[in-house]
């Protein structure tokens, strides 16, 4: 299947609407060595549209982790749940940091399912976290 086509414009606007942080980790794109793309929350495979309102704004690890996944199974419950969609779905809904802004801690199902499948706590992730804590610019706004 061809790439689709994504505009100029549109692409801008996913990187606005996001504040140029990862929706899924909030890495800032800023302060990373691997550009950020733009994905179909639900994949094109599975229906999904190419429209802003199915795009969201990963880093390279969320979105290579996520692939074509649209719901993982919650390690507590072991059922299967809808992964975060950070265009029908608030963060602060579903996520939390802890005390020492590291880590990214679940609230609910999605939470945990979304923690898992995308391997938000990566320890890669951690340490950019930890680090741009102790300059001041995490967590983001």
């Amino acid at each position: 299947m061809p790439k689709p086509y994504i505009s100029a414009t549109v692409k801008q606007l996913v990187f606005e609407r996001a504040a140029r942080c990862c929706e899924y980790c909030k890495s800032p794109a800023n302060y990373t060595t691997d550009p950020f793309s733009i994905e179909h929350i639900v994949p094109l495979s599975k229906n999904g549209l190419n429209a802003p309102i199915n795009l969201a704004l990963p880093c390279l690890g969320c979105n290579s982790y996520k692939f074509t996944k649209t719901e993982y199974h919650d390690p507590t419950t072991r059922l299967i749940f809808p992964l975060f969609n950070p265009r029908t779905m608030g963060w602060d809904d579903h996520f939390m940091w802890d005390k020492t802004f590291t880590l990214i801690v679940a609230k609910t199902s999605t939470g945990r399912a979304t923690i898992a499948a995308l391997k938000l706590n990566r320890e890669e992730v951690k340490n950019l976290r930890y680090a741009l804590a102790a300059i001041g610019v995490h967590p983001p706004k």
